[in-house]
C-alpha cells in the first residue's frame, strides 16, 4: 500500500505543475497534503511494527509566533531549542530526545524517507529536505521519556515550501500539544490541521499561550466551539500559560505537572494498523477521482475501439466472404484440387506445357513463391487494407465528437493521427502474414474435397476427363494468345467447370459444407489474427502513450491491487 500511496501522490504533483485551473490546483494541492500524511502514518506503522517496545514521539505544533520553541525550552527545562522574534524561524522538524539516547531511535532516517538526518547547528535555511535530532542533557520534570518535536509552522507565507516536514512529524507523534495564542486561536488554518488529525487518533492537548491574566475563560470557551466545528472527537484539557517577565517564557501551571505523563497512557501503538485502514478508506475515493475518470474514459475507448472492429469484420463479411463474385478463397482450392486431380500418364504432359507457359510468370515471382503471388494480387489483401484505414478514420472522427472540454480525448486522438501509419503498415504486414499461412487451410480443404471424391470414382474419373479437356482447350488459346499474364491462371476454365459438375455431383453438399468451414475459419482467423491481435492490440495501447505529467496512467490492475491490501487485515485478516 505504501507504494501505491507513494505513486498516487507522485502522479498528484506531476499533475499539479501541469495545471492551470486554480480550483483544481487548491483542490490538488489539499490531495496531496493528504496523501503525504497518510505516507507518513502507514511509515509510522512499519515503525511501530519493527520495534518490540516503541519510543514514544510527541509533537508540538500550531500557527507561526504562536511560542511553540520556548514552550519547547520550558518542556525541556533547557534552552536548546532555538527562539526568534521573528516569524518562520524553526523550518525544520527537531526533535529532542528525552530521557532516551539517540541509539534507541533506530528507523526514523527510514521513516523520514528522502529527508537527511543532520545535527541542529547544520540546518540550513536553503534546504528544507532535512530533520535533527538532538539528546537533551537536562531533566524534565513535565515529559514522560522519548522524543519532542519542535515543528515549523503551518500558516506563513513561506510554510508551503516546508509543509511536507511539519507533517512527517506530526503523523510520527504519538501525543499532540497544540500552541496557540490569543491572537492565533481563531485562525482557519489552525482547524483545517486539526480537523485532519483526528483520523490519526493521537491524545491531545492545547496550550493557550500569551495570555493575560483574567482572559483565559472567554477564549477557552471559543476553543471549545471552534473544536467541536472541526472534529468530533472530546474537547481536550486546556492549559493556560502566562508569560514569567524575566525570563520572557510562559509558564507551565503547578497543577499540571503530571498532565502529559498521563497523556502519554493514553497512547494505542496496538490500534495503530486499524486507523491507518481507516484513514485510507475515508479518503480513498476522493484520491483516486481523477484516476476513476480516466478508467471510465479507457473503458469508452475500448467500447469505442471493440465497436469499430465488429463494423470492420462486418464490411469484411459483406464484401468479401459473402460476396458472389470477390470471394477468391474457395477457388483457390479448386485450384489446388484440380492439381490432385491429374491423371496418370497425361499429367506429366500437361504439367511440362503448363511449366512451359507459366515460365515468364515464374521468373518475375523468382521460381516457387506462388504463394507470395497470391498475395501480392490478392483482392482480400487490397479489401482488408481498406477496412483497416476506414476504420482508423472513424475512429478519429468519434475522438472528435467527444466533449471538447475533456483534454484526455482530445490528447488521445492526437497519439491516434501520430500512430496511425505505423498501424496501418504493421496491420498490412500481418494481412500478407495471415494470407500466406492460411494457404494451409486451403489446401486441406482442397485434400478433404479429394478424399472425399475417392469414395466416388465414377465421379472422380468423370471430374478428370473434364479436367484434361479444360487444360487442352486453356493450353490452345494460351499459345495463340502468345502466352499468360500474373491473372490467367492457366487452370481457371478447369477450375470453373470442375466446380460447376462437382456441385451437381453425389458430393455437391460435402463441397458446400467445405466452403462453408472454410469461410468461417477464415472470417475466425482475420478477426484474430489481423483486427485484435493487431489492429485492436495496437489501439487500446495508445492511451499509454499519453504524457504521464498530464494524466495519472495508473492502471485499473495497479488500482485493483491496492483495493485489495485495503480491504484486508495485516497478516491476512479480511475486515468485517
Amino acid at each position: 500500500m505504501l507504494e501505491f500511496i507513494q505513486l498516487l501522490k507522485q502522479r498528484y504533483q506531476a499533475v499539479l505543475a501541469q495545471q492551470g485551473n486554480e480550483s483544481v490546483k487548491t483542490s490538488y494541492q489539499q490531495r496531496i497534503d493528504q496523501l503525504i500524511l497518510a505516507e507518513a502514518f502507514i511509515r509510522k506503522g512499519q515503525l511501530i511494527e519493527a520495534s518490540q517496545e516503541p519510543l514514544l514521539h510527541m509533537a508540538v505544533v500550531g500557527p507561526t509566533q504562536a511560542g511553540k520553541s520556548s514552550l519547547v525550552n520550558v518542556l525541556l527545562n533547557s534552552n536548546i531549542a532555538g527562539v526568534s522574534p521573528l516569524a518562520g524561524y524553526t523550518i525544520h522538524p527537531q526533535g529532542f530526545c528525552n530521557g532516551v539516547n539517540l541509539a534507541d531511535c533506530t528507523g526514523l532516517q527510514r521513516y523520514f524517507g528522502r529527508f537527511q538526518q543532520l545535527q541542529q547547528a547544520q540546518l540550513s535555511k536553503d534546504r528544507h529536505d532535512c530533520y535533527s535530532l538532538t539528546e537533551n542533557t537536562t531533566d524534565s520534570k513535565l515529559l514522560p521519556h522519548g522524543v519532542l518535536w519542535d515543528t515549523p509552522d503551518f500558516d506563513s507565507i513561506d510554510s508551503a515550501t516546508y509543509r511536507e516536514g511539519v507533517i512527517r512529524a506530526i503523523a510520527l507523534a504519538d501525543m499532540v500539544i497544540l500552541v496557540v495564542s490569543k491572537e492565533k486561536y481563531a485562525d482557519q488554518s489552525v482547524w483545517d490541521i486539526m480537523a485532519a488529525l483526528e483520523e490519526l487518533h493521537q491524545p491531545t492537548i492545547i496550550c493557550l499561550n500569551k495570555l493575560v491574566e483574567g482572559s483565559e475563560s472567554i477564549i477557552i470557551q471559543s476553543l471549545q466551539e471552534k473544536w467541536q466545528q472541526a472534529r468530533t472527537d472530546e474537547f481536550p484539557e486546556v492549559v493556560p500559560l502566562y508569560y514569567q517577565k524575566p525570563g520572557g517564557l510562559p509558564v507551565w501551571p503547578e497543577s499540571r505537572q503530571q498532565l502529559l505523563k498521563q497523556l502519554a497512557n493514553k497512547v494505542r501503538p496496538e490500534k495503530h494498523a486499524r486507523f491507518e485502514q481507516e484513514l485510507l478508506k475515508r479518503h480513498w475515493q476522493t484520491w483516486l477521482e481523477p484516476v476513476f475518470a480516466e478508467h471510465q474514459a479507457l473503458n469508452d475507448w475500448h467500447e469505442l475501439v471493440d465497436l469499430m472492429i465488429k463494423q470492420a469484420m462486418e464490411s469484411y463479411q459483406r464484401d468479401y466472404l459473402n460476396h458472389p463474385h470477390h470471394y477468391e478463397t474457395f477457388q483457390l482450392a479448386m485450384t489446388e484440387l484440380l492439381n490432385l486431380m491429374e491423371i496418370p500418364g497425361l499429367a506429366r504432359i500437361l504439367a511440362g506445357t503448363r511449366q512451359v507457359l507459366t515460365w515468364p510468370v515464374r521468373q518475375i515471382m523468382k521460381l516457387g513463391r506462388k504463394r507470395l503471388h497470391i498475395s501480392d494480387s490478392s483482392y482480400e489483401i487490397a479489401l482488408l487494407n481498406q477496412i483497416a484505414e476506414h476504420t482508423l478514420i472513424q475512429l478519429a472522427d468519434k475522438l472528435l465528437d467527444k466533449d471538447d472540454k475533456n483534454q484526455w480525448w482530445r490528447q488521445l486522438n492526437g497519439v491516434l493521427r501520430s500512430q496511425r501509419q505505423d498501424a496501418l503498415q504493421d496491420f498490412a504486414q500481418a494481412a500478407k502474414n495471415y494470407h500466406l499461412s492460411f494457404q494451409q487451410d486451403v489446401e486441406s480443404a482442397a485434400h478433404r474435397l479429394y478424399y472425399k471424391l475417392q469414395e466416388q470414382p465414377m465421379v472422380l474419373n468423370s471430374l478428370r476427363a473434364t479436367r484434361a479437356t479444360a487444360d487442352a482447350t486453356v493450353i490452345a488459346i494460351s499459345f495463340y494468345m502468345g502466352g499468360i499474364g500474373l491473372h490467367d491462371l492457366v487452370i481457371a476454365p478447369a477450375m470453373l467447370t470442375v466446380t460447376s459438375l462437382l456441385a451437381e455431383s453425389a458430393v455437391g453438399g460435402y463441397m458446400h459444407k467445405v466452403e462453408a468451414e472454410l469461410k468461417q475459419n477464415q472470417f475466425n482467423t482475420v478477426k484474430q489474427a489481423l483486427f485484435i491481435e493487431s489492429l485492436r492490440l495496437k489501439l487500446v495501447q495508445l492511451p499509454e502513450q499519453l504524457s504521464m505529467t498530464t494524466y495519472f496512467n495508473i492502471s485499473p490492475d495497479q488500482l485493483r491491487a491496492a483495493e485489495l491490501q485495503l480491504t484486508e487485515k495485516r497478516h491476512g485478516l479480511r475486515l468485517l
